[in-house]
This record gives structure tokens, C-alpha cells and sequence, in this order.
């Protein structure tokens, strides 16, 4: 059984509008809707009309309003990792809207809620890393714009159970970069298990993960030196960073940073897609340090040396995306004005361009696309 909402009326293109449609009475869910699809890996990305999906039992059907650009959907649509997306496809894992229908198992959400779709879709939640809290790495998990189609369409399914919850009244556009983005550097920040006052490096600062990362890294406590390109210092330092580091132009970076935090950061939080940068971080992190792994370039190796590795009694971990309780730490995060998104918004049908600057390494902060263009 379908539970349908009164409409939530033409596809709404600004987060105070959202708010006042949210109220009135509107038209139904239609039938078809525009979305971003691809049928092969690294084919054209269609703007095309597609069937608006029907939420099953356990999903919630959201009029997703905005969607945040993640590097990701870019790996996805190109083929580059061993995850095999299923084809056709809509991507984007990072969308933000509103509930208009849901499946009659569903009980935590209700028409008119503002809702997040995020990078896990589903998990088995009965085996021994769901009964732990690491449902992102059960074996039988479903990934968001990939294996389910996500949020570059005007209307998505989400699994109600792994669903963000959004307050109402939150600006829909800003909020969308932190279902991945945010909750991705949140938990890599845990991962690191810093105190506060200590060092953090963030590798690829001013990027869409690395500038959410700044500003979570300096409402957590830490200090924070950023490393990018030097035309984003500026940006970087106004998110928080106390120290920069272009890497560009730096002669020796990793004596560099060493002299900045007067010894090596206690963490490093790699987000950049550089090999370089990912094994230049195992030298200047300082002794005893953590060296937290998130980005995921293409075949890419973490290179470190073994003595020193064992001498400076360093650690490498991997941190993939956070869990539900990881998910609404880092949205409270937002809600309390300690994070901001530093966004460009988009039309939908402006996503290939997107990609385009992705590739070419241009892009500053987060881009959002509209799906109402």
C-alpha cells in the first residue's frame, strides 16, 4: 500500500520556497519527471524524462530539490572503481527534499519531512559489522547512485531506515553537501581520534570534502593546516585553517608542514586524489600520528617507508562513510551553524559541465545542482 501526499506542487527551485510549499495545498506526484542518466561507463549523460518511481514498503519517496556533486559520482560514471554500477543509471548520492510518499512499513517519516538521501541506501542489519555499527561495510550493502538510483532525478526512493533526517526550516540547498560530504569527513575526524588542541592536516583543503573538513576539524577543537593549490588559500583560511600550505609552489613540502605544526600534525585527513600527497602524508605526520585515508583516486598506492613507519610507531586507517548515528552527529553539526557548505548552485542539466571541471581539478567548494533546471 502507497501512502501519496497532496502535491508538493512544481518542482521548487529555492530553500524559502520549499519552506512556504511545504504548507500549501499542491498538486500529486506526477508520472514522469527529469533526471541525468547514463546507460554505459563514460557514455553520454542524458537529460532526459524518465518514470518517477514508486516507493516500496520500506521507502520513502522524496521531491528531491537539490543534490550535491560528489567526486564520486564522477568515479562511478566513468568506471573507474570495481564496485559495477548497475545500467541504466542516475547517479548522486547527496540529495535533499521532501517526503511525498511512503511504503506502509514506514513509520519514522511522514509526508511533508525533509529528508536526506545518502551514500548507503541499505544494509542487512543483521550481520556482525550492522550488530556493530559499521553497516557502510556490510558485505550485502547497497550504495546510493550506483547500485540504487539516486538523486540526480526530481523524485528518488531512499530506505527509510538509512534515510537522513532533516529539520525543517533548513536550507535544503546547503544541507544536501553534508549527506556525504560532511558525514564522510566527520567520521574520517573521529577516525583520527584527536584531542582537542592537537594538529590536523587536511589534504586537499579546498576542495568540496576538504573545505567541510576544515570547518568540522576547527568546531571539533583542532588545529588546522590546510594544503592546496594556492589560489584557494583564501577560501581555506576563512573556513577555519590556521596555517596553509600550497603545494604548488612550496619547495619542500614536508619540511614545510613540519615547521608549520612545530613537529607534524597529529592527523592527516587525506581527501585530495593525488598519490603523491597520499604517501608524502606518512613523512610529516608526526610520531605516533594517524594517517586517515578517504579520498579514492583510481588505483592509487599508499606508499611508506617500513622504518620509519615502525619507528614513528604511525598509523594508516581507512575511514569509508559514516553510520546513522555518525549521519545525524554531523548534520546537528550544520543545524548549529559550526558548518557551512560553501556551494555554486547549478542547473540539473549543468551536470556534465560539472564533471568536466572535476576532472580538470577546478573546482572550488561544492557544486549543487537544482533539479527544477
Amino acid at each position: 500500500m502507497l501512502r501519496a501526499s497532496k502535491a508538493l506542487g512544481s518542482f521548487i527551485s529555492t530553500p524559502r520556497k520549499a519552506n512556504i510549499l511545504r504548507t500549501m495545498a499542491t498538486f500529486s506526484v506526477p508520472q514522469t519527471q527529469k533526471a541525468i542518466v547514463f546507460n554505459e561507463l563514460n557514455g553520454p549523460l542524458e537529460y532526459k524524462d524518465i518514470p518517477v518511481p514508486k516507493p516500496k514498503p520500506d521507502e520513502i519517496l522524496i521531491n528531491v530539490l537539490y543534490s550535491g556533486v560528489c567526486h564520486s559520482d564522477l568515479h562511478v560514471w566513468k568506471g573507474d572503481w570495481p564496485v559495477v554500477p548497475k545500467l541504466p543509471l542516475v547517479g548522486g548520492h547527496e540529495g535533499a527534499g521532501i517526503v511525498v510518499a511512503k511504503g506502509d512499513q514506514v513509520t519514522n517519516f511522514e509526508i511533508g519531512d525533509y529528508a536526506g538521501i545518502k551514500g548507503l541506501y541499505s544494509s542487512c542489519m543483521s550481520c556482525e559489522y550492522c550488530e556493530n555499527s559499521y553497516e557502510p561495510n556490510c558485505l550485502d550493502a547497497v550504495l546510493t547512485g550506483c547500485q540504487h538510483d539516486g538523486s540526480f532525478q526530481q523524485y528518488a526512493t531512499a530506505n527509510a531506515v538509512q534515510a537522513a533526517k532533516i529539520p525543517k526550516e533548513t536550507n535544503l540547498a546547503e544541507v544536501a553537501p553534508i549527506l556525504c560530504a560532511g558525514i564522510t569527513v566527520y567520521k574520517a575526524l573521529k577516525t583520527a581520534e584527536l584531542k582537542a588542541g592537537e594538529w590536523v592536516a587536511i589534504s586537499g583543503a579546498g576542495g568540496g570534502l576538504g573545505s567541510v573538513a576544515v570547518q568540522y576539524a576547527k568546531a571539533m577543537g583542532y588545529r588546522v593546516l590546510g594544503i592546496d593549490a594556492g589560489h584557494k588559500e583564501a577560501l581555506v583560511r576563512e573556513l577555519g585553517a590556521e596555517a596553509f600550505v600550497d603545494f604548488e609552489t612550496t619547495p619542500d613540502l614536508v619540511e614545510e608542514i613540519i615547521t608549520k605544526t612545530k613537529g607534524g600534525p597529529h592527523g592527516v585527513i587525506n581527501v585530495s586524489v593525488s598519490d603523491r600527497a597520499i604517501s608524502q602524508s606518512t613523512q610529516f605526520v608526526r610520531p605516533t600520528g594517524k594517517v586517515v585515508l578517504v579520498g579514492l583516486p583510481p588505483a592509487a598506492v599508499c606508499k611508506s617507508d617500513v622504518l620509519s613507519h615502525v619507528v614513528k610507531s604511525m598509523q594508516i586507517r581507512g575511514s569509508y562513510v559514516g553510520n546513522r548515528a555518525d549521519s545525524r552527529e554531523a548534520i546537528e553539526f550544520y543545524t548549529r551553524g559550526l558548518v557551512k557548505s560553501p556551494i555554486k548552485i547549478v542547473g540539473l542539466s549543468e551536470l556534465p559541465s560539472v564533471f568536466k571541471l572535476m576532472e580538470e581539478n577546478k573546482i572550488l567548494g561544492r557544486y549543487v545542482v537544482d533539479t527544477s533546471r
